[in-house]
């Protein structure tokens, strides 16, 4: 590979694109080395791949680690192994289509439709006290509690139990990195046990005592006498949680950083926002907080000539595809009016992200709140980049308002 993808280089997670159109203009699949995985920067590639069940988000479904050809995770890691593994996000046939049949029972369009004046409450209060202060760190202070406190209310989490939620998020989603470190699992592991031990009292609690929250409705949901296992219930409050916060946090700081970089699209913004619902996309797609997905190769495939073998891991550029020159008319271009924007930031096919309308939901309330209440908004210095890649957000956004 002659082109400069670099995950762990500062220089490259703060700017990836230059990278990635290097990478598209080499090929369709470029086998790395550091991670053992091909490759795939093409929106025509991914888009299709996120859809093939030659593919998968894990082979245990249908062979061993040995059969596979790979080594099992350590036995220390089994915590965070076992909630990981039990979330809709790393399951396959049959377990997949079941446990999200029986969740999309408790988490409706109706649901979701519900949540919008708590949604909405909440950004307003948070962008009042934001703006009172005079600004200080978005992301601290806006960007972090809102989808925080949206899934609390949404599980029925009481206010005093919530603050180690983004914590115990964070550590988790560590592991979601490149090779990441043994510090990064043993943090991971203790979160997955914490986070673990304290929903199985919750849902003990609404076993007895119901009442009108997910965990509640998780318990109830039901089809032809199949109910979820108390252990799929935790894993799926725990990936509602990070999907959701991660994706909206980071969403929300890239964005007002595009934004403050393209200040005649933020004018544009401010003088029609009811044009917002098509700008969060374009924000998506310009600059995804999710650069990378994996997938498992269960069956022999084939991008452009070169056979992928079963066994091997493909990892799946979104900020890639969302740039592709081959889909997008001028893709380097932020265009807040972009209305033929196919964007894969929510994946596709049968794992497409559970949260999207309610990640969109959470997305327009603060940035509306925020249009409306601190129109002469600037960032103040350049922000630092998160050093992880696969999840790319900022470690603070400060703001004057």
């Amino acid at each position: 590979m002659h082109v400069s993808f670099d995950p762990w280089s500062p220089a490259f997670v703060a700017d990836p694109y230059p990278a990635y159109a290097a990478l598209r203009a080499a090929g369709r699949v470029h086998w790395f080395e550091p991670t053992g995985q091909w490759l795939i920067p093409h929106h025509s590639d991914v888009s299709a791949l996120l859809r093939d069940r030659r593919l998968g988000r894990t082979y245990l479904h249908r062979f061993t680690h040995e059969e596979f050809g790979r080594t099992p995770p350590p036995a220390a890691h089994e915590p965070f192994t076992t909630l990981n593994g039990q979330g809709l996000l790393d399951l396959e046939a049959p377990d997949h289509p079941r446990i999200r049949r029986l969740v999309s029972k408790a988490f409706t369009p109706r649901t979701v439709e519900n949540l919008a004046p708590t949604v909405r409450r909440l950004a307003a209060g948070l962008v009042d006290a934001f703006v009172a202060k005079g600004g200080g760190d978005l992301l601290a202070e806006v960007a972090e509690p809102l989808p925080v406190a949206v899934i609390a209310e949404m599980l029925g989490v009481p206010e005093e139990d919530r603050g180690p939620l983004r914590p115990w998020s964070a550590a988790i989603c560590g592991m979601y990195e490149l090779n990441p470190s043994e510090v990064t699992a043993k943090a991971a592991v203790r979160a997955s046990e914490e986070f673990s031990a304290y929903l199985r009292g919750l849902i003990a609690e609404r076993r007895t005592a119901p009442g009108d929250d997910l965990i509640s409705a998780l318990i109830a949901a039901h089809d032809d006498g199949e109910r979820l296992t108390e252990q799929e219930m935790v894993s799926t409050c725990v990936l509602l949680l990070n999907a959701g916060h991660e994706a909206t946090v980071n969403t929300t700081v890239n964005g007002w950083r595009t934004l403050f970089h393209h200040p005649e699209q933020l004018a544009a913004l401010r003088a029609a926002p009811t044009s917002l619902p098509t700008a969060v996309e374009e924000l998506l797609r310009y600059d995804t907080p999710l650069q990378l997905f994996e997938r498992w190769v269960l069956d022999d495939i084939e991008v452009d000539g070169q056979v992928i073998g079963r066994g091997a891991e493909v990892a799946l550029l979104f900020g890639s595809a969302n740039r592709d020159p081959e889909r997008f008319a001028d893709p380097e271009r932020l265009d807040l009016s972009r209305v033929d924007n196919p964007h894969v930031s929510f994946g596709a096919g049968i794992h497409y992200c559970l949260g999207a309308p309610l990640a969109r939901l959470e997305l327009e309330a603060s940035f509306g709140e925020l249009l409306r209440k601190a129109p002469a908004m600037r960032m103040v210095g350049e922000p630092e980049w998160q050093p992880g890649y696969v999840i790319r957000g900022l470690k603070e956004l400060v703001v004057e308002v």
